[in-house]
């Protein structure tokens, strides 16, 4: 009968996954705000909404199960930090093709600006033909082009695209739109330079952590198919942990566990260089 449960709450919490989630990737119908929200999802972007349905559906899950508040608890907080704990290597390989994608449209714009092109023809120019995973980013500063002033649009352009790489290129475009630089084109070409560089190191970085990342997975994984299956199979082993003091154990033990598996998880993730425009792009998004 618990087993029953256990699959019928697994069921109905898959379920509601799917419908939620078809429900707001239906839901963006705006043209200008649809691209930009796929481009950050492909990056790994995770809303506030996702999180609470993943914590959610987990700490109900194991309520359910187990019956105890302290698993409840532990299983929402697992499922708001999932996305740093599980990290797909999708979302990765999306992130090291940003930058590249960064690096790419940087030298168009050289190519372009040596052709005799004025910084705002060139972003007009290269717009259409700009990396995909950028893409909706460039077209945006080219439509804001039409009704706002350059360097405006420019910030918009480094809180959009949020990468440390972007900050330097809309620092060099701001600067020359002033008529300060006298030679952008070389400029530019050394900045993509750099964004390959750091795309290349990223992927160094990646693979020598690989191994910690599937350590991460299986620790996890196994830990929770033991304690569920113990949960689920064998009620009277774990009955100790459903008084009080069985209760304030558990705790101790779940957050031991938690704390622990944080730390590897932040291990074996990258951390990106520090915004050079973060207080230009991310204080005035704010």
């Amino acid at each position: 009968m618990t087993a029953l449960v256990v699959l019928s709450v697994l069921g109905v919490g898959t379920g509601c996954w799917l419908v939620v989630s078809g429900w707001s990737d239906a839901g963006s119908s705006s043209d200008d705000v649809r691209p930009l929200h796929a481009a950050r999802q492909a990056v790994g972007a995770v809303t506030v909404r996702d999180r609470c349905i993943r914590a959610g559906l987990l700490a109900v899950a194991l309520l359910v199960i187990s019956r105890w508040p302290t698993a409840a608890v532990a299983g929402a907080l697992l499922g708001w930090f999932s996305p740093e704990l599980f990290a797909s290597r999708a979302s990765r390989d999306a992130a090291l093709e940003r930058t590249e994608a960064i690096a790419s449209w940087t030298e168009m714009m050289r190519d372009t600006i040596s052709a005799a092109h004025g910084l705002e023809a060139a972003i007009s120019t290269t717009a259409p033909v700009a990396p995909e995973p950028i893409r909706p980013e460039i077209e945006r500063l080219a439509r804001a082009l039409k009704h706002r002033s350059l360097t405006d649009a420019l910030r918009q352009l480094a809180t959009d695209l949020a990468h440390p790489i972007s900050d330097l290129v809309v620092a060099s475009l701001s600067v020359a739109a002033n008529g300060a630089v006298k030679d952008l084109a070389e400029l530019l070409g050394m900045l993509a330079e750099s964004a390959r560089d750091e795309a290349a190191m990223q992927m160094r970085v990646e693979a020598s952590r690989a191994r910690m990342r599937t350590a991460v997975r299986v620790i996890t994984g196994v830990t929770i198919a033991t304690a569920v299956g113990l949960v689920a199979l064998n009620p009277t082993y774990v009955e100790v942990y459903g008084t009080v003091t069985g209760q304030v154990v558990l705790a101790g033990i779940a957050a031991a566990w938690g704390a622990a598996l944080w730390w590897l998880a932040s291990m074996s993730g990258f951390r990106q260089p520090e915004r050079f425009l973060i207080a230009a792009a991310e204080g005035r998004a704010s």
